[in-house]
């Protein structure tokens, strides 16, 4: 919740720091119009993550789901998990790659997907990040030895 409310409100500030900029101490109008557009922006991101993190990622046998019921991923799918430090991954999360690509789409602070590239976390504590991977390879691994 924590890290949630810092994101949401670190966000939001942004934003409103921009916005007042823009009008207080007008800057040449093309820098006025840019610090207004980053600013909403700002606002706008803040929004998305404010509704993204309200939700959940959740795993069951078949799939790995955001509440709403996106499916985000099939467990059959998955070809590989990096939990690495070095993976372009989100902090305190992890990386799966899948066998078919899928639409873009992104839950600030929670999870995003590339074509075949997703990634789990962010604003997710780690220790629940942690045991969810845990739990998905050990899916993994049996589904790949036929158990």
């Amino acid at each position: 919740m924590g890290r949630r409310v810092l994101g949401v409100v670190s966000l939001g500030f942004l934003g409103v720091l921009l916005i007042y900029i823009a009008f207080v101490e007008p800057p040449a109008f093309g820098w006025q119009i840019f610090l207004l557009a980053v600013g909403v922006s700002a606002l706008w991101c803040m929004e998305a993550m404010r509704r993204a993190t309200a939700s959940v990622v959740e795993l069951t046998p078949k799939e790995l789901r955001d509440a709403d019921g996106t499916v985000i991923a099939r467990v059959e799918d998955i070809v590989s998990m990096d939990r690495g430090f070095f993976a372009f991954k989100p902090s305190n999360g992890f990386l799966l790659k899948t066998r078919t690509g899928d639409s873009r789409q992104w839950r600030p602070g929670l999870w995003w997907r590339m074509g075949r590239r997703i990634g789990i976390g962010g604003m997710t504590p780690g220790s629940q990040t942690k045991y969810m991977s845990e739990i998905l390879a050990a899916m993994m691994a049996t589904r790949d030895t036929g158990g």
